[in-house]
């Protein structure tokens, strides 16, 4: 039986699975915007935060995604719920490209453009959402479609630890020591990996020739 067989002597199983992995990576990917812009944007406001900011984020990409999440399975409430302790985890994962893509669209703006907003009486807020923001959002999408990738292909992991996806198929295809059943759960998440890749990357261009 080929891999495609499988898939389909098992779809229903397989679009379970592929539905859980989505939700972990919407919510992880909501959760990681929620803290990834402000932080970014605070980077460029308090430039004396950014060593600290950049180098938690960098430390948490260098630690391997199984030792994250046996590090975080002893946390007293995350530890509680699985697909708690892995959302957790894959914000983690993910704010590194939006801090640090956040802080540099902000940094890119033309000097210029900020003073002409200015001169024109806009205030610290209105020259941030007005100006900015706007001026900074291709650069900012690129970082969110680097941080979706990366979470989509982690998410996988999240399995070992009981929080569902289609990481299922992989470590039950590494114990059976068969190919089918891996590729049964790589396949949809490498699908899942290049359509978020693509879909975000249109949205950057409109916005980078806008």
């Amino acid at each position: 039986m080929s891999t495609l067989q499988f898939i389909w002597n098992n779809q229903a199983q397989v679009y379970t699975l592929t539905l859980e992995h989505l939700w972990l990576v919407a919510d992880s990917m909501l959760l990681a915007l929620s803290v990834g812009l402000p932080l970014g944007i605070l980077v460029t406001r308090r430039p004396a935060l950014a060593r600290a900011i950049l180098g938690a984020s960098t430390i948490v990409q260098t630690i391997p995604s199984l030792a994250l999440f046996g590090f975080l399975l002893s946390s007293p409430w995350l530890g509680e719920r699985a697909n708690r302790l892995a959302i957790t985890a894959l914000t983690l994962y993910a704010l590194l490209p939006i801090i640090q893509n956040t802080s540099a669209g902000i940094t890119g703006v033309d000097r210029s453009v900020l003073e002409a907003a200015r001169g024109m009486g806009m205030t610290d807020w209105q020259l941030l959402f007005r100006v900015e923001l706007p001026l900074a959002m291709s650069v900012i999408l690129a970082g969110v479609r680097v941080a979706t990738v990366i979470t989509v292909g982690v998410a996988t992991i999240a399995a070992a630890i009981g929080a569902g996806g289609l990481g299922e198929f992989i470590f039950r295809g590494l114990a059976m020591v068969d190919n089918r059943v891996i590729l049964a759960g790589a396949i949809p998440a490498a699908l899942m990996a290049l359509l978020a890749d693509f879909l975000l990357g249109r949205v950057e261009r409109r916005f980078r020739y806008a």
